[in-house]
């Protein structure tokens, strides 16, 4: 039966982080725990590779189609909203597996409504994406007859 930690080296992580949390750091090293959490979410996630994908993508489509300044800029707080919500996912994610081991009905509820909140959002931003980069593809294939 676990007994909320998943192992002795978990407790150690644990441990470890929390004196580093307890030491005053520089933004500097603020900002390098922050890409060391999003490189890890990276190398994890292979949802949040998919999106990485668009995040290139999508902006680079809606240059090449003369989007507005305003609707660039709708498209990347769409995709950096999507982005942002894999990670808290992944985290939630990691949090509960590290809370517990076995497969618990509260868990399982955490981690599905996460991933849907995520899913939610993903739509959310592709309807964005649709409604802005669809009419101007559309006519751009029309002139291309």
């Amino acid at each position: 039966m676990a007994t909320g930690i998943a192992c002795r080296s978990d407790f150690r992580y644990i441990v470890t982080m929390t004196r580093e949390k307890n030491r005053q750091g520089t933004l500097f090293q603020s900002f390098g725990f922050a890409l060391e959490g999003i490189v890890a979410g990276i190398r994890r996630e292979r949802n949040l590779r998919i999106h990485l994908v668009f995040a290139v993508v999508v902006p680079f489509v809606a240059l090449m189609l003369k989007a507005s300044p305003t609707e660039l800029a709708l498209l990347v707080l769409a995709i950096a909203a999507v982005i942002a919500a894999e990670l808290f996912n992944a985290a939630l994610e990691a949090t509960v597996d590290l809370v517990t081991l076995e497969t618990r009905p509260l868990a399982k509820a955490a981690k599905d409504t996460a991933a849907g909140a995520v899913l939610v959002l993903s739509i959310g931003a592709a309807v964005i994406g649709l409604i802005v980069l669809a009419p101007r593809a559309m006519a751009l294939f029309s002139l291309l007859r």
